[in-house]
């Protein structure tokens, strides 16, 4: 998969609030530019997650199954927005009905983000997916004790695992 390093993504602060921007590269280039991204979590009532397996041409994690839908926030697009926007590229889906759980801050070796991550309660059997090809591989509904029996063995997004622990409380009280 090749993104447009050039690409703008708003520079926020601890708070979410828009100070500045910056370019794709230069909030992936180690200097650890906060910058916004959604993810949303699809949760079957029965309370199984949908994960997607990251394509194979990622650049980071590919291969590795993760939050069904995550993206960065475009410069001056909304947050509810770009939930929008990468629910509908990824998978295909409407994703208006999806409700808040949490923001954060999520640092790696290269970058730093302003988590901002939705749930959306979809039935399994009447799901339209229309997963994107360039971006994922696979997808399927995992149960909480599948999850947690691949914790640490190198088939999740380490940023998965470590949302997943955050979130589940939050997750639980939507069912």
């Amino acid at each position: 998969m090749r993104y447009d390093s050039e690409e703008r993504f708003p520079l926020v602060d601890e708070t979410g609030h828009t100070i500045g921007s910056a370019t794709r590269s230069e909030c992936h280039d180690g200097t650890k530019r906060l910058h916004p991204v959604v993810h949303l979590h699809v949760v079957s009532p029965a309370g199984a997650i949908l994960l997607q397996k990251r394509s194979m041409n990622k650049d980071i994690q590919p291969g590795k199954w993760d939050t069904a839908v995550g993206g960065h926030v475009d410069f001056g697009e909304e947050i509810r927005e770009a939930l929008m926007r990468e629910a509908q590229e990824e998978l295909g889906i409407d994703a208006s009905d999806a409700k808040p759980l949490a923001t954060y801050v999520f640092e790696s070796d290269v970058e730093r983000e302003y988590v901002s991550t939705f749930c959306l309660i979809a039935d399994p059997e009447t799901l339209q997916l229309t997963a994107a090809e360039d971006e994922v591989d696979d997808t399927r509904f995992w149960s909480i004790d599948e999850i947690e029996e691949n914790f640490g063995q190198g088939v999740m997004t380490p940023n998965f695992e470590m949302e997943y622990r955050r979130i589940l409380p939050a997750l639980k009280k939507q069912l």
